[in-house]
């Protein structure tokens, strides 16, 4: 069969790319064409355009972007009705799958959408558009499956998280012979995750970086992006003891005794690797005004507290995120009694969060189903 998927950002290319090789062993004639990354890339099929092009964060940014994000809308279409799949996967980014999904649907194409949009924290209304034009959703946190099906009377499945599949399965490094390659001492090592975009990198990664001083028994080690590389960070790697680690966020992960994390994916990340964390988010003012206008009454930010529904880790947001804050709360997670506490927390999560087997479960029902469809059509 030929599948078609959508993914618009690093995760959604890490996990998109697990999907696919699923999908392989489910349907050993599948074809691929997709809008993703690297990882999707390396599974096989034809890659149209990288999610790189596609990375705008916030409000304002993006309404910056809008005539390059309807260039790539129509592309996506066009490419869509040429291709003619018998499935189209939506991964995540929701801004942009959202506009495809009803485009798709009038083809007659079935639409699965795999990570739900975060509906139940903004813009309620996309719950409609979702139960119109997407056949099966295809849900990745315990409380999501409860918001829609009992708040909105629409069935969904929930298939466990997929980054315990990709965590469970990461093959361990010589922390020996990883600190020789990347330059790194002997001290315990605080890992720095400010994010992917540009736009978060520029907000958050120098205020990580100037408490680094205050911290001289411990190495602080910036993960740069996938699609960054060091020169890109050149300008905030001024001192020759910070150091830098690119495209390996889940080996440093495994060897750090504590993080600073850009709120979203990563804090759930650093969670599965029981890596005490402190959680940043900050963007532009006019970005955050709209945010906060737009989000609803939520409690948490980060996905380890809202899985947990408990304020498991500290969240430093918008002006709560500057140097006094962040260094008295890194201090409070190098406490060892404070550590002991989180580490129970964080097992409390995986135990929320299901076993692993997301890539699978997804894969098997988009097959049966797609085959479903496709023999009543024949």
């Amino acid at each position: 069969m030929k599948y078609y998927l959508i993914a618009g950002e690093a995760s959604g290319d890490l996990h998109a790319s697990n999907l696919m090789k699923a999908l392989r062993v489910q349907d050993t004639s599948a074809e691929f064409r997709f809008w993703g990354g690297d990882l999707m890339k390396k599974v096989g099929g034809t890659l149209v355009m990288h999610y790189q092009k596609l990375a705008f964060m916030g409000f304002w940014e993006v309404f910056k972007n809008l005539a390059s994000l309807s260039k790539y809308i129509k592309e996506c279409k066009l490419d869509i009705a040429l291709y003619k799949p018998d499935v189209l996967i939506l991964v995540d980014y929701s801004g942009f799958n959202l506009r495809i999904a009803p485009f798709a649907k009038k083809l007659g194409i079935p639409v699965h959408f795999y990570i739900a949009p975060k509906v139940w924290a903004w813009n309620e209304k996309r719950v409609k558009k979702l139960k119109k034009y997407v056949d099966k959703l295809y849900v990745i946190f315990p409380f999501e499956k409860d918001y829609f099906e009992k708040k909105h009377n629409y069935p969904v499945h929930y298939v466990g998280n997929p980054l315990q599949d990709v965590i469970t399965d990461k093959k361990p490094v010589s922390e020996k012979v990883f600190r020789k390659r990347y330059q790194l001492n002997e001290k315990p090592i605080i890992a720095l995750l400010p994010g992917s975009r540009s736009q978060e990198i520029k907000h958050i990664l120098p205020l990580m970086l100037s408490i680094t001083e205050k911290f001289p028994a411990y190495q602080f080690v910036v993960a740069g992006a996938p699609n960054r590389d060091k020169t890109f960070y050149k300008s905030y790697l001024t001192s020759a003891s910070i150091g830098f680690v690119p495209n390996k966020t889940y080996d440093l992960l495994s060897m750090s005794y504590a993080a600073l994390v850009t709120s979203g994916t990563a804090t759930l990340e650093t969670a599965l690797f029981k890596v005490p964390q402190v959680v940043c988010y900050q963007s532009s003012a006019l970005s955050y005004f709209i945010a906060k206008n737009l989000v609803k009454d939520l409690k948490y930010i980060s996905l380890v507290n809202l899985v947990m529904d408990a304020p498991v880790v500290t969240e430093l947001i918008q002006s709560d995120y500057n140097k006094e804050r962040l260094t008295r709360e890194l201090e409070a997670i190098l406490n060892p009694e404070n550590r002991i506490v989180m580490f129970e927390n964080y097992l409390s999560l995986e135990e929320k969060l299901g076993g692993k087997g997301a890539s699978e479960n997804v894969a098997n029902l988009i097959v049966r189903e797609t085959q479903k469809v496709s023999r009543k059509n024949h």
